[in-house]
């Protein structure tokens, strides 16, 4: 077999797997992904090889392996630098849990195995002879480009539920259609996606949003109506869904996981709290939670500061500069920039999220700018760019973090000659957003000076 998309050294290595076990009587084939990926001209990661081989067979024939999952018939093959899972032909039975199979049956016959699997693309392998073995026509769907079931769609999703999302993920990132039969049995089971651990979900869910095709997957989403029916709580309708999928059609241009997390969750009109909770039912990992709380922080503290900003009024521009500038100190200039790049991936004329309210007045999609003009800040070229001004107003910030203060809490204690405590946390803030806005020199001797202003000033 020769192969284009996948690195030659991989492709050796499975090859010399896959001729030891034939050379000891057994059968073995390329299988699934790779196999696909291969008639796509998409670049091959990883090879999985399928054989009649007993996992104690293989075993036995390699040096090196490890019992990945031998009662379902799985085992490493460490060969070459690489790993490869080489599974037993099997079949499966008994899906009480909607997700694992209750009975695993080693079978000799090639197509049996292939039979079991989800979709017909992955239903497709190849031997060392570069001849395919294709008994669902994979290979047809896959120059059609189109998501099929193996056999009966409703049969594959009542055995294993998370191929709903499997579905809808395979056609967001490949961009492929779903055959007719298979949507319909997704709709009709859709129900079962509750039997599923978060954790899973979640997966699938990463790889639509933060794969090349966002957007194609949302819609799906919308339409599925998968979401809402599992584990985790998504207290949106489909309808949310569908204008979050109008407002987000920029999400493919961020850069960024959480960036893309965050726009969804703008458009969705969500909240920073709201945002910190659902993340963590989806089981996030911190850090991206956290970077995602950050930039929505910003928005709700750049909202506000536009919404007291009154009209027309010559001192509002800087003020609002002062606030942004108390934003960035507050939330980090990753987060600030994370929010002036949603700004710009955001529809031009794009309306409210949904929800509505007053509480949801931050969320107006065009209130930046709508307001922004209305306190008198200034005009980029047509239109207003806020982006580039706040990004402008960053740019002459003396310093954005504590750390580049020219002083420190011990300096302030031995300068005051105080006891360190809550009060050192408070002073170097304020010494900081004057540093920051101008007010001050960034300089040691000039710092102190004026925290000595602002304790004897508290104290009288």
């Amino acid at each position: 077999m020769e192969w284009k998309m996948a690195p030659a050294g991989m492709a050796e290595a499975a090859e010399n797997v896959i001729d030891k076990l034939m050379e000891n009587g057994h059968e073995a084939f390329w299988v699934g992904g790779c196999v696909r990926d291969e008639l796509m001209g998409r670049p091959v990661h990883d090879m999985d090889i399928t054989t009649s081989a007993l996992p104690q067979e293989v075993v036995a024939l390699f040096p090196r392996t490890v019992p990945t999952g031998l009662q379902h018939g799985t085992v490493t093959v460490l060969e070459g630098g690489h790993a490869y899972e080489v599974t037993t032909y099997r079949t499966e039975s008994g899906y009480a849990d909607h997700r694992r199979p209750e009975q695993v049956v080693f079978v000799r016959d090639v197509k049996e195995d292939l039979r079991r699997r989800d979709f017909t693309m992955n239903a497709i392998c190849c031997g060392a002879d570069g001849v395919l073995t294709d008994p669902f026509g994979g290979a047809e769907d896959v120059s059609r480009r189109t998501v099929r079931c193996v056999g009966d769609a409703e049969e594959r999703f009542a055995e294993d539920a998370l191929r709903m999302l499997r579905c809808v993920r395979f056609a967001s990132v490949l961009d492929f259609s779903v055959a007719k039969n298979t949507w319909r049995g997704l709709l009709r089971q859709r129900d079962k996606l509750a039997h599923i651990a978060v954790e899973r979900l979640r997966a699938e869910l990463e790889r639509i949003v933060e794969g090349p095709h966002p957007l194609r997957g949302l819609g799906m989403l919308a339409r599925s109506g998968l979401l809402p029916r599992g584990k985790a709580p998504f207290p949106w309708t489909d309808a949310d869904l569908a204008v979050a999928a109008a407002l987000t059609a920029g999400i493919g241009e961020l850069e960024g996981a959480h960036l893309r997390w965050a726009l969804l969750l703008h458009a969705l009109g969500v909240s920073a709290t709201e945002a910190d909770s659902l993340l963590r039912a989806w089981t996030f990992p911190g850090t991206t939670r956290t970077a995602v709380v950050r930039v929505l922080r910003v928005r709700e503290a750049w909202t506000s500061a536009l919404e007291a900003a009154p009209a027309g009024d010559p001192g509002a521009v800087e003020a609002l500069r002062r606030q942004w500038i108390a934003a960035v100190l507050a939330h980090g200039s990753a987060a600030a920039e994370g929010w002036l790049a949603l700004l710009e991936a955001l529809p031009a004329a794009a309306g409210s999220a949904p929800g509505g309210g007053a509480d949801h007045a931050a969320f107006l999609v065009a209130a930046p700018a709508d307001a922004a003009t209305a306190a008198g800040l200034p005009r980029t070229g047509e239109g207003q760019d806020f982006p580039a001004i706040a990004r402008q107003w960053m740019a002459q910030m003396p310093v954005q973090a504590l750390a580049g203060l020219a002083v420190t809490g011990n300096d302030l204690a031995a300068a005051l000659e105080q006891r360190p405590g809550p009060w050192v946390g408070r002073l170097l803030q304020d010494l900081l957003q004057g540093a920051a806005t101008g007010d001050l020199r960034n300089q040691p001797e000039e710092l102190l000076l004026e925290a000595k202003r602002m304790v004897g000033h508290e104290q009288h």
